[in-house]
């Protein structure tokens, strides 16, 4: 590598163009930055999905290396995080969840639940490469599948602004991407249910009490927070992966798993009400209004204290 590349924090855009992703790689750390960028409500939509399946696969099918300019480097870092103000991910996509409920489309629904887990999958599994370290960087609102997501890295980082949970069962549904098993592997299962029923959004103060955030950094300082913790650890990287795998043979989440209880998600959807249809359009609302004047610190108020005029 050249002096220039020794750099800490210099990064360098690298691999195709993708419209709702972002890829960088720091070669002084061998760290991959994933931004996601997404258009409109900064949601799980598919186009969304797609990008960020075909960042992980790259990953994967190079393992774990990045060709930057015609030199191949390793990466021993993958960084998961958001370009979106104030939201690491809102979750599933509510109003294509509404359509596909109305219309009975099992089958569509179903093909979005597989294509969430194809991604999530891949970051569980450090995208095939065991030497590699995943590190999920939260900077805010993470919900639903956005805590999902989140969850599968080995490592959360999150700012105090930060505010993440599953307020699925407010529209009489529950995290079926994951969230359950991923939260049960931090836990334990009886609190993982107990936070799964209770439909709340915690700060992440609390999630780091709780032992489920990895590392609080204080708002805006969540990429030097990163960059310190892997200054800190990487002498013991060795050993610092030995015991990521340990905990997944000890816990371990197969992609059967994960693919049945998906199934379970997508029987429980088409079982909704049209009264909790009307919730979900209710958070969706809720979502738009909230990013189209650039505010989302109430998003998740509304979560933990749903308008019953809305039903």
């Amino acid at each position: 590598m050249s002096n220039m590349q020794d750099v800490i924090g210099l990064r360098l855009p690298y691999g195709p163009q993708r419209q709702e992703v972002d890829a960088e790689f720091e070669p002084a750390t061998g760290t991959v930055w994933g931004y996601t960028k997404p258009k409109g409500t900064p949601c799980f939509t598919l186009s969304l999905l797609k990008d960020m399946y075909s960042l992980v696969s790259e990953i994967a099918e190079d393992k774990g290396r990045v060709n930057l300019h015609g030199t191949w480097h390793d990466a021993r870092y993958f960084v998961g995080a958001s370009r979106t103000p104030g939201v690491y991910n809102l979750g599933g996509d509510l109003g294509l969840f509404v359509l596909l409920i109305k219309s009975r489309d099992r089958e569509a629904l179903a093909r979005y639940a597989k294509l969430c887990l194809d991604v999530l999958h891949l970051r569980m599994q450090n995208h095939n490469c065991p030497t590699l370290t995943t590190i999920s960087l939260v900077q805010g609102d993470a919900l639903g599948g956005g805590f999902e997501s989140a969850l599968a890295s080995d490592i959360i980082v999150a700012e105090e602004s930060a505010q993440m949970g599953f307020p699925e069962i407010l529209f009489n549904l529950f995290p079926g991407m994951g969230g359950y098993s991923l939260l049960a592997r931090r836990i334990g299962q009886r609190e993982a249910e107990r936070f799964v029923l209770s439909g709340r959004v915690y700060p992440a103060a609390k999630l780091h009490e709780l032992g489920i955030v990895d590392v609080l950094a204080k708002d805006g300082q969540g990429e030097s927070a990163v960059r310190q913790w892997i200054a800190t650890n990487d002498k013991r990287r060795n050993g610092l992966q030995g015991v990521m795998q340990a905990r997944k043979l000890i816990s371990p989440i197969s992609r059967a798993e994960l693919d049945a209880i998906a199934d379970v998600w997508v029987d429980a959807a088409l079982r909704l009400t049209d009264r909790d249809l009307r919730m979900m359009a209710f958070l969706l609302r809720a979502q738009m209004r909230r990013m189209q004047y650039g505010d989302v610190s109430d998003i998740t108020a509304e979560l933990r204290e749903p308008a019953q005029a809305a039903l």
